[in-house]
């Protein structure tokens, strides 16, 4: 395996991200800073941040295949659409973003380990405070109980974790950000990295080049900055329940 190259803590300066590794999978380069400039310049080409510990150093990926959707195309069931309906559950954005990056942690790490390190989540509150990374919780009865977070950027939107304490809760987050996304004309949401529980929403695979292609387009005058705030639930569409290809997991 070839060694990947160390950034310098100043200034901001990546690869080009077709140079990823093939093993591992995606590994760019390590160092630099997890400062607001590394990351939005990091999501603008096509780089995302992920390691697991504090104190080892910070890894940078550009995978061969991306996991992505447009806005509008997840893919609901006829039961997630009665979940929809029926839910009694209360849709808010940016309301506890703290909460919800805290909640993704804690599911990482009874399951998989996380890699949603403090380091990591002091980044990202700090991205949310300057307008720019933003949240959907999902409540029950006051409970924060689903939700997910991610970054804006033109109009992408970059999907980090999100995480679910009750049946269909990070559906229900999922699809309302869908909704909003899809009523400011966003052209699509990044997942990263594909898994079953992202396809069976109707995200799909998406080479490096063709990825990349859509960002050099991504114009980023047009990101929505500020908090979101302000933005109620999103009516359920019943024609999407016509789209149903099978159960969610």
């Amino acid at each position: 395996m070839r060694p990947v190259p160390l950034l310098p803590a100043h200034p901001v300066s990546f690869p080009d991200p077709r140079t990823a590794l093939d093993e591992p999978q995606g590994l760019l380069a390590a160092g630099g800073a997890l400062s607001p400039e590394w990351i939005i310049e990091a999501y603008a080409l096509g780089i995302f941040p992920w390691f697991e510990r504090d104190d080892e150093p910070i890894f940078w990926w550009s995978p061969a295949e991306r996991g992505v959707i447009v806005p509008g195309k997840m893919r609901v069931t006829r039961s997630l659409m009665k979940r929809l309906r029926n839910s009694g559950c209360k849709i808010t954005f940016d309301h506890s973003f703290s909460d919800v990056i805290s909640a993704c942690a804690d599911v990482r790490a009874k399951s998989v380990g996380t890699w949603i390190t403090p380091r990591m989540r002091d980044a990202y509150c700090e991205l949310h405070r300057s307008g720019m990374a933003h949240s959907v919780e999902v409540w029950q009865e006051g409970d924060l109980v689903g939700g997910l977070y991610g970054l804006s950027l033109g109009r992408m939107f970059f999907g980090e974790s999100m995480f679910s304490t009750v049946s269909d809760g990070s559906k229900l987050a999922f699809y309302h950000l869908n909704q909003r996304l899809l009523d400011w004309d966003f052209t699509l949401i990044d997942c990263q990295m594909m898994n079953p529980h992202l396809q069976s929403l109707g995200v799909q695979a998406m080479h490096r080049d063709e990825f990349l292609g859509l960002l050099a387009n991504n114009d980023l005058s047009k990101t929505r900055l500020g908090s979101w705030s302000d933005l109620g639930a999103a009516e359920p569409n019943e024609n999407a329940a016509a789209k149903a290809q099978g159960p969610c997991a």
